[in-house]
């Protein structure tokens, strides 16, 4: 049944009758499965994707890598719970290796927010040890959408 999850990973506004020909199911199947993968937090929500660029919204995104000192008995799940709660927080990410612990999305409506976020809500934290903070100037695509489509040049060749 992964197809569903698969097919609504895409575009959660399929009809379940949709989404049954899709995946070659039968409408109850979907509608059974949709309900169990919600109550197994394996569906965690519904979003969408929003290219800000095109409204009026100015909206700021940073990617902050923030290093952590692991608490005993809780590892850095403790610190992610702290971290991921602020409003600011869009994303909090476990990093494998590197200089840094977790990578921390967070948005804002001025650059001067997220510094103000970053300086005296994120780093005086008692397990962080230090942040770096980088400012995303432009996206092209988010969560497997291009947001910017190619503008196709209408002009007219002249040849000599």
């Amino acid at each position: 049944m992964e197809e569903i999850l698969e097919i609504l990973e895409k575009n959660f506004r399929y009809t379940d009758e949709q989404i049954a020909v899709m995946a070659g199911k039968t409408v109850e199947e979907v509608r059974e499965a949709i309900q169990d993968y919600e109550e197994k937090s394996i569906i965690a929500g519904y979003t969408t994707l929003i290219n800000w660029e095109n409204t009026g919204k100015e909206v700021v995104t940073a990617l902050i890598q923030v290093k952590v000192t692991p608490q005993r008995g809780e590892g850095f799940d403790k610190v992610a719970e702290r971290i991921y709660r602020y409003d600011q927080v869009q994303a909090c990410y476990l990093m494998s290796s590197g200089g840094f612990d977790l990578t921390v999305i967070g948005e804002g409506k001025t650059m001067k927010e997220i510094s103000m976020f970053t300086s005296s809500k994120l780093a005086p934290l008692e397990s962080v040890v230090s942040t770096v903070t980088h400012f995303v100037l432009k996206k092209y695509k988010d969560h497997g959408t291009v947001l910017e489509a190619k503008k196709v040049d209408e002009r007219q060749a002249v040849t000599p």
